[in-house]
């Protein structure tokens, strides 16, 4: 049995779909099990964080996705560990590398994670994909309503990843032997500024958008609808940073499952729904 936290988000949906698809048996952890619509085939449970033993029983292995667990992870590691859990693979942030800024509130928050899970006394894997091409789902109310996005950096540089591609790791990792101790970093296959992602969705809906940089010092929390309050300084810090600077992109993907991970503009096509009425 293979548990999986946040069985509804972005990554546990895809992964989910893909365990259930190569016939592994599945536990889908979400807070809402009525409202979850995922396969059949997996067994959708409550997220009942005061009670974590419940949520292992049978099981050998876990997907972490600590936006799912928050403060209560390390409950969560100890009654996964008790129950026979060997092997968790957590879904962490390619913001963790070599030089980065250890203050940044979303580094010093995986990294503590990160920390918990190696002294859990499991097996781990860490997947440490950077930006998400999910993120551009932030300009869908603005699409819906017109031409013109506006936001801040235009010229900002990502390699964004595509959803599926990051749960295709996760279930090779889950499935697959040589994965113990592994930290995976993840990327899209490109390099696209901001500018170039909205023309990229723009192209996907058939329409031509325009990007409207914003300064900085003028983006509120409705540019950002995502991002927790606390953490958009540390967002539009570290998005200042990409401008007009190559970003990581690795081979992972491709590496790991065998099929190079996709672009952008693929991500939009697969996603045009999200920015039509």
């Amino acid at each position: 049995m293979i548990v999986v936290t946040g069985a509804t988000g972005n990554v546990g949906r895809a992964l989910v779909g893909r365990l259930v698809a190569e016939n592994r048996p599945v536990r889908a952890l979400t807070r809402d099990p009525e409202q979850a619509t995922l396969p059949a085939a997996a067994e959708v449970a409550r997220l009942d964080l005061t009670d974590p033993a419940a949520l292992f029983k049978g099981a050998s292995k876990l997907f972490l996705q600590v936006q799912a667990t928050g403060d209560r992870t390390g409950a969560v590691l100890d009654a996964a560990r008790a129950a026979g859990v060997r092997h968790v693979v957590m879904l962490s942030s390619g913001i963790i590398r070599e030089g980065a800024d250890e203050t940044h509130p979303v580094y010093a928050w995986h990294a503590a994670i990160e920390r918990q899970v190696r002294d859990s006394g499991v097996e781990w894997t860490f997947l440490r994909p950077n930006a998400f091409a999910t993120n551009a789902r932030q300009w869908a109310p603005q699409i819906r309503s017109g031409d013109t996005v506006r936001g801040p950096y235009a010229g900002a540089l990502t390699a964004p990843i595509h959803e599926g591609d990051i749960a295709a790791v996760a279930a090779r990792a889950l499935l697959d032997d040589g994965h113990t101790g592994a930290v995976h970093r993840l990327t899209g296959p490109a390099a696209v500024t901001t500018g170039e992602q909205i023309a990229a969705i723009g192209r996907a809906l058939g329409r031509e958008l325009r990007f409207v940089e914003v300064p900085p010092d003028e983006v509120g929390r409705d540019l950002f609808p995502h991002v927790p309050p606390q953490m958009l300084p540390g967002v539009l810090k570290s998005l200042a940073a990409t401008v007009g600077i190559r970003p990581e992109i690795t081979k992972t993907v491709e590496a790991v499952t065998g099929s190079p991970a996709r672009t952008f503009a693929e991500w939009a096509v697969d996603h045009r729904a999200d920015f039509t009425a």
